[in-house]
């Protein structure tokens, strides 16, 4: 059997092993959720309850405004008590709902019904999957239902099912892939009623070989559906290396997968697919990996969306020994340290890592100058220069690190992890990409309102 790889990543240590034979354990809250308006890429969504409503678990509160955007549920029973601004996990505040959760979990009527995808159109799956607030799971959080109409479908020749989960620590894909590969497998059918041409191919890391047999079986007799193992690396869950290992081409930079003729989902976001179009349930709950030597219980957990992190420690985790350094949303690679527990797991939450050091403040004492001995861009899955853009970054020079490419950064962390210096190149490039994406959008402002006054003083000496 032929495995899979891509140029540059790292191996850093998997720590998969404290969760990796933990089932999915459901948890229901007791305390109150919150429900940030925006948990995807693109506009916020609008809230359609006001304070003192009562609402059902499965209760649309916040509808998508627009098409890049994406409607929002509440996965408890209660009342809506406020809507205002809280902190939510990436370190700043946004709008949410806050809803009194009256531990009933009372559903809305139809929810949990069985459809049978077969017998919809194209037009009803996108539509149920649109409504269901389905957005990637991830990590990047984008419209699914956006991603999955494409200008040309028919040019769509493969739709890859993303379950490399390749961050360290993280297990809750593979628990997924373990417990209910049939939802991912039916899941991949329903989509691929939306691309005609498309087969689809299953990715799996190396590392789960009980993942990858029970998705074999599941979808064993579909002559549309095959699997691919992909070498353990990191980060081989990114879509440019994914498309790589499925259609031998490179996705230049700016383009999509569809440049390629693919479409990507992760496998919890084929799974929620699934569970949207074949049972009338919005995305309301996703699984969460809680890992680390400070947790009391480490395990992966079925959580209901709004949950507050706190609670899920305390109640789900066993509670946090004093001596925790650092608590993470999401893995050690791409994950953001949180500075309050009272954030809400949201559709793109996947995992906290629980630390008893704070690697980051180990590396700021070791710091020293760049030595330039090129490492970062050894390690670069995307052949950036990451020694290059961080000091275009340092200089506010947004027009060279444009130039350098340095909007196609993922944020992976391979350049930090693997610099001897110890720089914060990825921390860099993460504040550096929303201002040079600012910076660019003022300059193109500019030139077509100097374009619109050049047409207008064109137009007014031809009529002298």
């Amino acid at each position: 059997m032929r495995i899979y790889s891509f140029r540059g990543g790292v191996h850093p240590r998997e720590n998969k092993e404290p969760t990796r034979e933990k089932p999915l354990r459901p948890f229901l809250p007791k305390e109150d959720l919150v429900f940030p308006l925006g948990q995807h890429i693109g506009k916020p969504a609008v809230p359609v309850v006001k304070r003192g409503d009562e609402v059902l678990a499965g209760q649309l509160i916040a509808k998508a405004d627009g098409f890049v955007s994406a409607n929002i549920y509440s996965s408890c029973s209660g009342k809506v008590k406020a809507i205002e601004r809280r902190p939510v996990g990436a370190g700043t505040m946004a709008d949410c709902i806050v809803i009194d959760n009256d531990g009933a979990f009372t559903p809305v009527p139809g929810m949990g019904e069985k459809t049978d995808w077969q017998t919809l159109s194209k037009e009803q799956i996108l539509a149920k999957i649109q409504e269901a607030g389905i957005v990637g799971m991830g990590g990047a959080g984008f419209p699914t239902h956006v991603k999955l109409a494409p200008k040309n479908p028919e040019d769509i020749k493969y739709f890859i099912a993303n379950g490399a989960e390749c961050e360290p620590g993280i297990t809750c894909d593979d628990r997924l892939m373990r417990e209910y590969p049939e939802q991912i497998v039916e899941g991949m059918k329903i989509v691929l009623k939306l691309f005609p041409n498309a087969s689809g191919v299953i990715a799996v890391e190396k590392n789960k070989p009980e993942a990858i047999a029970a998705l074999q079986k599941a979808a064993s007799g579909d002559s549309r559906l095959s699997m691919l193992t992909l070498k353990v690396k990191y980060p081989q869950g990114g879509e440019r290396n994914l498309v790589h290992a499925v259609t031998g081409g490179y996705m230049g930079s700016g383009e999509l997968p569809a440049a390629l003729g693919c479409v990507v989902d992760n496998v919890s976001t084929i799974a929620a697919i699934y569970r949207a179009v074949c049972e009338n349930t919005p995305l309301i709950e996703r699984g969460v990996t809680v890992t680390g030597e400070p947790a009391g219980n480490e395990g992966n957990f079925m959580v209901r969306l709004g949950t507050t992190v706190k609670e899920l420690l305390e109640e789900g985790a066993g509670g946090v020994s004093e001596d925790a350094k650092k608590i993470i949303m999401g893995g050690p690679m791409m994950g953001t340290a949180l500075s309050t527990l009272d954030v809400p797991i949201v559709k793109t939450s996947n995992a906290l890592t629980l630390m008893m050091e704070d690697p980051v403040e180990e590396a700021e004492a070791m710091q020293t100058n760049c030595i330039h001995c090129g490492r970062c861009t050894r390690v670069c899955p995307l052949g950036l220069i990451p020694q290059a853009m961080a000091e275009a970054a340092q200089r506010k020079d947004y027009d060279r690190y444009i130039r350098l490419h340095g909007l196609d950064c993922i944020s992976c962390g391979c350049c930090t992890y693997t610099c001897p210096a110890k720089r914060p190149l990825t921390l860099t490039f993460k504040e550096a990409k929303p201002l040079a994406m600012a910076w660019s959008k003022a300059l193109q402002a500019e030139k077509e309102a100097a374009a619109a006054k050049a047409k207008a003083a064109d137009g007014k000496e031809e009529k002298k």
